[in-house]
């Protein structure tokens, strides 16, 4: 997948079913993470890129977006 710039996007997906929480990201190494609202945390790496998104209480914070998207592949 690439985004906007033709660089490739390597972000994936992580759950940990025991916490809640969803992480996006990709490789990289944390040097600083800003919390844009509350249960929503960006990693930035020593560039200031983004290099992942948590999302804690995952469930609550998706739970009106799963059925449409459940919706969408079953099609």
């Amino acid at each position: 997948m690439e985004d906007g710039d033709g660089m490739v996007s390597e972000f994936k997906a992580f759950y940990d079913e025991d916490k809640d929480i969803l992480y996006l990201g990709k490789a990289g190494q944390e040097e600083d993470v800003v919390e844009l609202t509350p249960g929503v945390n960006v990693e930035l790496d020593k560039r200031g890129e983004m290099i992942g998104i948590e999302l804690l209480h995952a469930s609550r914070i998706l739970r009106d977006i799963v059925p449409p998207l459940n919706r969408r592949l079953a099609r």
